[in-house]
């Protein structure tokens, strides 16, 4: 699972320690996922399994996820053979020793996964696991130890961000539409994965299911919509602006990191007919491909990939509340 980094302005853990978060995030996933499928395999009865949140209480204005009744775990069931399945709950983190210890943060999000119901196949397991822990990336996005930012309810509902997150290995660090600070300028890119080798910058086409978009050097393109015909702002036009930045950003630091373009539509169809050498075109024919080329990352996180990915961090908006104002709005007044 890749590990989602920054959404919007929202405050993240990552920008505390981004070199401990990482490694306490991968080490989090695969014990509790150990854990959870040695329980199941077994047959073990299971009387709870829970989200642990010690922050819940401080919440009153985030949406809380809510599990449905735990039910039992039957046992006997056959064991099937997983090891695939789960490769990429795998921990593929080596930037931090995994013999060093990492100390705990006493208020710490911790994960509990929740059984709602007792999955008859380690796939089953696996999908409810993976689900669960998507909703605890979203609260490490958006939450320190002292600080919480508001999440917009769309994100828990954003496929391509659950795509993502589920679907990549542990070695990529996800920027969801970023806003950062450039010359006291808020700037808002898209889609930013940072690899182990590369930064990959992805604008996304996905407002109309069936779209044809008719590209071109022009300021403008031509979206098709059955028999109708839209047009839309180029895309190489922000794409070129995101590379722009990052470029600008990365060469102030002396970080060493190429940079690819790719312009992504999972529900439509691209029709450009001339040159792009510089810029990759996903649409639904070869984004199954796309997505397999991108699972096959396997490198361990580099140093240069820590430090693009500070760089980012390091020119950031952020905006949240101090979590004791929150409990403080969240009490009734006690004056007359």
């Amino acid at each position: 699972m890749a590990q989602l980094v920054k959404i919007q302005d929202y405050v993240s853990r990552y920008q505390i320690d981004l070199a401990r978060y990482p490694t306490q995030f991968v080490r989090l996933k695969k014990n509790q996922w150990e854990r959870v499928r040695r329980q199941w395999e077994s047959g073990e009865e299971i009387s709870e399994w829970q989200h642990v949140d010690n922050d819940s209480e401080n919440e009153p204005f985030e949406e809380k996820v809510r599990f449905s009744l735990i039910k039992k775990i039957f046992a006997g069931r056959q064991k099937e053979d997983i090891k695939e399945d789960i490769e990429q709950l795998e921990v593929t983190n080596d930037f931090v020793n995994e013999e060093d210890i990492i100390p705990e943060e006493e208020t710490t999000l911790t994960f509990e996964p929740k059984i709602v119901y007792a999955p008859q196949s380690i796939h089953e397991l696996k999908r409810m696991f993976i689900d669960q822990f998507f909703h605890f990336q979203m609260k490490w996005a958006s939450s320190t130890l002292r600080e919480k930012s508001y999440v917009d309810p769309r994100f828990m509902r954003d496929s391509l961000l659950r795509t993502l997150l589920q679907n990549l290995p542990d070695n990529y660090l996800v920027f969801y539409y970023p806003i950062l600070q450039v010359r006291k300028a808020p700037i808002e890119l898209d889609v930013v994965l940072m690899s182990p080798t590369e930064c990959i910058c992805i604008t996304v086409l996905e407002a109309d299911n069936q779209a044809v978009y008719v590209g071109s050097s022009e300021r403008f393109w031509v979206k098709k919509v059955g028999t109708k015909d839209f047009k839309i702002l180029n895309p190489m036009i922000n794409l070129s602006r995101m590379e722009s930045v990052l470029t600008q950003l990365f060469k102030q630091d002396n970080i060493d990191m190429p940079i690819r373009k790719v312009v992504l539509t999972r529900n439509g169809y691209f029709d450009y007919p001339g040159s792009s050498f510089s810029i990759q075109f996903v649409d639904h024919r070869n984004y199954g491909e796309w997505m397999q080329q991108l699972k096959k990352v396997s490198s361990p996180m580099k140093h240069m990939q820590i430090r693009a990915a500070q760089t980012i961090l390091n020119n950031v908006q952020t905006t949240s509340f101090n979590r004791d104002i929150w409990q403080q709005t969240s009490q009734p007044s006690t004056e007359d």
